[in-house]
């Protein structure tokens, strides 16, 4: 069963891409209207709902790799776009390395915002700033952000599932190249990306028609080629294993378990910034 009363400021008659996400991530801080754009997604793809649970899988990855002393060891995040809170959030698996790893939230949806803060609130090195990630500048001059991460020691960036929102009217290459170049020598960035499949053109028309759909009944979405996404890190060293299917993104070896077809969709690097 699903509370279908919603906060104060919260819109149940459009549909959101966080509530979507979390929605197919098995949350309950989502509404019908929500769930219907995903259901009409299912009838085009009925596999594609793991494709929500595999991104989440390789930003948990991710930020293992980034926090951990054995690797990156950083010790700031900025999570652009993050969605609703889920199991294993970005400063649940940052500050089980180093408990002492600050992270900066940010998204622009009320039910975000809502439910983000009260989680937040329990703890002091965890925050959260109401901005759109389309305007770097917002969001690199809000107070939020400015008193919590010190932009003269490396920074961990992260766009998990957020610039395939962006349409190309917004400059998502601009957008990204922005934030990196504010970013000190030794930052990362996180990024995946909806892709579109290399090799195989019956998932390439899946992918056409699911973004026809998510654009007409949500606003946003679209595939890009690796290139394009690629370029949106350009002056950074894309670590190995490249720009890769999130399910094949493995800094410790590669995984043991069986890959869907439909994992094809959507892709995963880190890079860092020399």
């Amino acid at each position: 069963m699903h509370d279908e009363r919603p906060g104060p400021g919260i819109d149940t008659s459009s549909p959101s891409v966080a509530r979507g996400y979390d929605h197919w991530l098995g949350g309950k801080d989502n509404f019908e209207v929500d769930r219907t754009v995903l259901e009409a997604v299912e009838e085009i793809a009925p596999e594609a709902r793991p494709l929500a649970q595999e991104n989440r899988n390789w930003l948990i990855r991710a930020v293992r790799f980034l926090s951990s002393p054995l690797h990156a060891g950083l010790d700031q995040y900025l999570d652009l776009g993050c969605g609703l809170p889920t199991m294993q959030n970005v400063h649940q698996v940052a500050q089980a390395n180093n408990p002492d790893a600050v992270v900066v939230y940010v998204d622009n949806d009320p039910t975000v915002a809502a439910y983000g803060r009260a989680m937040l609130a329990e703890n002091e090195n965890t925050h959260f700033s109401i901005n759109d990630l389309r305007h770097p500048e917002d969001i690199l001059h809000d107070p939020v952000v400015t008193r919590n991460l010190d932009f003269d020691r490396p920074i961990a960036l992260i766009h998990s599932g957020t610039m395939h929102h962006v349409d190309d009217e917004h400059r998502p290459r601009e957008v990204v190249q922005r934030y990196l170049q504010t970013l000190a020598p030794g930052s990362y960035v996180a990024m995946s990306h909806f892709s579109w499949p290399p090799d195989s053109e019956e998932y390439r028309e899946m992918a056409r028609e699911i973004q026809g759909t998510l654009n007409k009944m949500l606003g946003s979405c679209w595939w890009r080629s690796n290139e394009e996404v690629l370029s949106f890190l350009d002056g950074t060293e894309v670590l190995p294993p490249g720009l890769v299917r999130t399910v094949d993104w493995w800094p410790e070896g590669p995984s043991l378990t069986a890959k869907s077809e439909i994992t094809n969709l959507i892709f995963g690097a880190v890079a860092r910034k020399p």
